[in-house]
């Protein structure tokens, strides 16, 4: 049996003649010249490639090691923000040329982001490796390979759980915090403070359902509260509002315990302050207090681009950013904070890339608002993401076109394809005719607004992660211990090691 393949307006080529499937590969597309003025002046020459060649070894070579003890970390973590995400959101600040602020950071590595049983891992397991230094199972929190999944009893065994960097900066006398877009019992930043078998039990209500009502197991929202290291946390910002608050209390609360865990954190101290506005939040006496717990949502933040800035009262992860910064600068022994732009992952289950993207320059306004108010000489700054996605950005399309537009690359159907696009996800009833075995046009279901859902290969209600290694972009010092490829759990360790936290070994022993 013979096959053949082809590329519309070529000839088609046997399995067997290698050099047609060649010409295939690299299809010599028409030109279009409304594309050319996009290039950036002088990029036809060879000058201006020999130049900036040059110019970047020069950077390097002049730039020293910074050697110094940090005084503060600061942890950005971009959920789902795959090496495909990144590049294919270079393309909202300007062009393919542009960089997010992070990609200006001197140091670059790649870290691998398997679990213990899965090569496809979760923000859970990944936090446990990327916060506490050890890699762990799927779906668990702050808890060794020992613990299964949902396993009720083995994680009462304190001899399985791990601690994370942000306890080891307590244990240093330094202050420590969690922010995120997400709520804040997701599994990212709950891998900062919680011990626990099952990522969602992020209240009672659901340990009670898996467990029991007296199993001894405390969920995830009342160890932010009363954990020992999330006891101790100076600034807590993000949403789940709902995880917090017993259902009799308040409409949309998800506790059956009857408590109001947010009064219990106001009644610690007069100096705790509680916030849920963006306004609030930036009228806050930061002199005047010394804890602060903010949640704006009772789930996720909505996504930017769902929201009017001016009448939003949910702050903006550049203004979280900012407020956190002001108040762990308080402190003279400095700090270690842990801040996630966590909508890029749930725009990517949803195959909405245009959110995903956006999302992703957000969370690149934040990290630059903090680089800009910290110093490269006592704060090391590090931004990673947990994990990919099943995310494709592909069919050869031309310099500064909409990359959320069709590809030059026509199909063997000749029907037009995205050049974005998902290995599996929500997108595939909206664009596939199974029936019929057709696909639809893409090109007449987009309408270019925030929830064009994208193109997918296979059917699943959520998209998929990805199971590639994520970059680690650090600034700061010991910024170049993070070069090369290492497994994820080595992160919270070299960090430790700058900051002079830990049990390991340390920059000023």
């Amino acid at each position: 049996m013979n096959i053949f393949f082809t590329v519309h307006g070529l000839p088609s080529c046997a399995m067997e003649d290698e050099e047609c499937r060649d010409r295939l590969m690299h299809p010599d597309l028409p030109e279009d010249p409304r594309y050319h003025a996009r290039a950036v002046d002088g990029e036809k020459s060879s000058a201006y490639w020999l130049n900036q060649g040059k110019k970047f070894v020069e950077t390097k070579t002049t730039t020293p090691l910074n050697k110094k003890k940090a005084k503060n970390v600061i942890m950005f973590l971009g959920d789902g923000m795959g090496l495909t995400t990144t590049a294919a959101a270079r393309n909202l600040l300007g062009g393919e040329h542009s960089e997010l602020s992070f990609e200006k950071f001197p140091h670059v590595g790649l870290a691998k982001t398997y679990a213990v049983d899965k090569i496809v891992s979760d923000s859970a397991n990944t936090a446990t490796a990327y916060l506490c230094g050890v890699k762990t199972l799927y779906g668990t929190l702050g808890v060794n390979g020992m613990v299964e999944r949902g396993n009720c009893r083995a994680m009462l065994d304190k001899a399985n759980h791990v601690s994370s960097i942000a306890q080891w900066a307590i244990d240093a006398g330094k202050s420590a915090g969690v922010v995120t877009t997400t709520r804040i019992t997701h599994a990212s930043p709950a891998g900062a403070y919680a011990h626990i078998s099952e990522r969602d039990w992020e209240d009672d209500t659901e340990v009670v359902k898996a467990c029991g009502r007296d199993s001894g197991i405390d969920d995830i929202a009342l160890q932010l509260i009363h954990g020992e290291t999330g006891g101790k946390f100076k600034v807590m910002m993000g949403g789940g509002r709902r995880h917090f608050v017993d259902s009799s209390l308040q409409k949309k609360g998800k506790r059956s315990d009857g408590r109001n865990l947010i009064d219990e954190f106001k009644s610690q101290s007069p100096r705790n302050a509680y916030v849920e506005t963006k306004e609030e939040l930036a009228n806050l006496n930061l002199q005047e207090v010394d804890r602060v717990l903010g949640l704006f949502h009772d789930s996720h933040f909505d996504f930017h681009l769902d929201t009017d800035v001016e009448s939003s009262t949910q702050p903006t992860l550049e203004e979280m950013t900012r407020r956190t910064i002001e108040l762990l600068s308080q402190d003279d022994n400095g700090y270690f904070v842990f801040i996630e732009g966590g909508r890029i992952d749930s725009a990517h289950h949803d195959n909405t890339p245009r959110k995903a993207l956006d999302e992703t320059v957000e969370f690149s306004k934040a990290i630059q608002l903090a680089r800009e108010m910290t110093s490269e000489d006592d704060t090391l700054i590090v931004v990673t993401a947990d994990h990919s996605h099943a995310f494709s950005f592909n069919g050869y399309p031309y310099r500064g076109s909409d990359i959320f537009a069709a590809s030059p690359t026509k199909p063997n159907d000749k029907i037009p394809m995205m050049v974005l696009s998902y290995s599996n996800g929500p997108g595939y009833e909206k664009f596939y005719d199974a029936i019929n075995g057709v696909r639809h046009d893409p090109t007449t279901l987009m309408k270019g607004q925030p929830n064009d859902v994208y193109p997918a290969t296979f059917p699943r209600d959520s998209e998929t992660h990805g199971g590639e290694d994520v970059a680690v972009y650090a600034s700061g010092p010991w910024s170049h211990l993070f070069t090369g490829v290492y497994e994820q759990n080595a992160i919270p360790h070299m960090m430790a090691y700058a900051l002079c936290v830990g049990k390991g070994l340390k920059a000023c022993d």
